[in-house]
């Protein structure tokens, strides 16, 4: 093994060791019962909810699909940086003080199917068992989306096979969320968004300097293409309109929003969202000049690159020293692993409240879901890595459709849910249906405008978001209004939310 793999080996092996280590410790401090392995006790501080709903957010997607989009088409990509901020700025404004009050007062729910069954008092279970397809539908996809940007960091830069990257990726996830449920999960995920932001500073910054400088870099990209530094180079309303609505997904992301309702106390809801806002904001930005750097320094050395995905790759193998670059490496697999194991602990949790204890054993004691819970985790762990196992996956393109899916699908119905009273079960459910089904025609139906893929045309989560909310007030009107027990709890929660 050469210096440089020696180098970068030993970083990485001590980062495993520190993410395994957080499960241990997480499996012997928290409580062996369903909130305890699924909601971490509702104990969470704001900065370790910040970073752990930033990192658990970004994934790989961050410091490979952002930076590549930048590489491939110029600054005209930062209109979805743009739009996860005000999405982000906005969960954390209308959505997380609500959520974290009205869990409690429905029945002290831990899952987001939870939330929607107690909420709206469904005792059909319809539901619970839709909102369940869904996450295990669209989070499998995710999480394969997650495992295929593992795959290609082994594989460009550790001489290891693709499978060698999902397998040993998967691998070091599922030991620490297998063992430490939501409490270690939350907590490598502070410490994976800590690693990741001081990635995101150094790679952008090292990178200008040996380009000489951002005004050399600019002049660099303007003798490439002028237009990469146009950011509506190109771009028509709905094109611009399309990846400013990726924000829209913010709000119906289980992985995050599940956050909010273990955060200790409503209090410290502002401070977690100062701290996740300065944490995104400079992410992206370092994700933004990493990508439009890399398009000049590839120019300048004249190499070649194949997958612009890669580019932050590059980086770490060509301008900084071996244990450094290992640390770099690190910062990528931390945005990777903390995202897959948030995505495993809320399909594991689904699986668990909302389809064994539902439909196999309705009396089945705390001890017992846990374990179930835990071997979701390998069981879905294994599928994804099956859906993972094509090397020429995009990573913007998986995460672009999941995110679409759980968009249009949970969001108009969690942000009408926490703040329309006159919002019913019957609203609900056709809510959710039209929005998933919607992204799902969009974006694999044969459809096509003027020639277009419908997708390609506009973002699937627009139409999807906006047909689940049309849906949503037209069937709650003509169906009725909720029980008064159901009003109750909602003005419980509205008190609550002044105290």
């Amino acid at each position: 093994m050469n210096g440089v793999s020696s180098g970068v080996m030993i970083s990485l092996g001590a980062y495993f060791l520190v993410m395994i280590g957080i499960g241990i410790y997480a499996y012997f401090k928290q409580a062996n019962d369903t909130e305890g392995y699924m909601l971490g006790g509702r104990s969470l501080g704001p900065a370790v909810t910040a970073l752990s709903a930033g990192a658990s957010d970004m994934s790989g997607w961050l410091l490979l699909g952002l930076p590549g989009a930048m590489y491939a088409d110029g600054v005209v990509s930062a209109w979805i940086a743009i739009g996860l901020t005000l999405g982000a700025f906005l969960n954390y404004i209308i959505v997380a003080p609500r959520l974290r009050v009205y869990t409690e007062v429905a029945d002290n729910a831990i899952t987001l199917p939870d939330y929607f069954a107690n909420r709206f008092e469904d005792k059909s279970h319809l539901l619970r068992v839709i909102s369940a397809v869904v996450i295990i539908l669209f989070f499998t996809v995710y999480t394969a989306a997650s495992l295929v940007g593992g795959g290609k960091l082994f594989e460009s830069s550790l001489n290891l096979s693709y499978s060698t990257g999902l397998w040993v990726t998967a691998g070091v996830v599922v030991a620490y969320t297998l063992f430490g449920g939501f409490l270690a999960v939350s907590m490598t995920d502070f410490v994976q968004g800590i690693i990741m932001l001081f990635a995101m500073v150094i790679v952008p910054i090292v990178a200008l300097t040996d380009l000489g400088g951002v005004s050399a870099t600019t002049n660099a990209i303007r003798a490439i293409d002028p237009s990469m530094l146009d950011i509506t180079s190109g771009m028509t309303v709905l094109g611009i309109v399309s990846l400013l609505a990726w924000g829209l997904g913010y709000f119906g992301q289980p992985h995050i929003i599940v956050r909010f309702m273990a955060i200790r106390s409503v209090k410290d809801i502002p401070t977690a969202r100062n701290i996740g806002m300065s944490w995104m904001i400079i992410s992206l930005i370092g994700a933004c000049v990493t990508g439009i750097a890399g398009r000049a320094y590839v120019q300048k050395t004249a190499m070649t690159l194949d997958d612009p995905e890669t580019i932050f790759l590059v980086f770490t193998q060509f301008l900084f020293h071996p244990l450094v670059s290992g640390f770099l490496l690190a910062a990528i697999l931390a945005a990777i692993m903390s995202t897959i194991s948030s995505q495993l602990l809320v399909v594991s949790s689904s699986l668990t409240k909302d389809v064994y204890k539902l439909f196999f054993d309705r009396d089945a004691p705390e001890a017992r879901q846990v374990l179930v819970g835990r071997l979701s985790v390998v069981v879905v762990a294994v599928v994804a890595i099956l859906l993972a196992s094509n090397p020429e996956s995009s990573v913007l393109s998986l995460v672009s459709n999941a995110w679409a899916g759980f968009g249009a699908a949970f969001g108009p119905l969690v942000i009408f849910s926490l703040t329309w009273r006159r919002m019913n079960r019957n609203g609900a459910v056709a809510g959710m249906v039209v929005g998933a089904l919607t992204v799902i025609l969009w974006v694999y139906g044969p459809f096509q405008m003027n020639g277009v893929p419908l997708n390609s045309w506009l973002y699937a989560i627009v139409p999807g978001f906006i047909l689940s909310t049309i849906a949503i007030f037209a069937v709650s009107i003509m169906t009725g209004g909720p029980r008064p027990s159901v009003s109750a709890k909602f003005e419980e929660m509205e008190m609550n939310l002044d105290r």
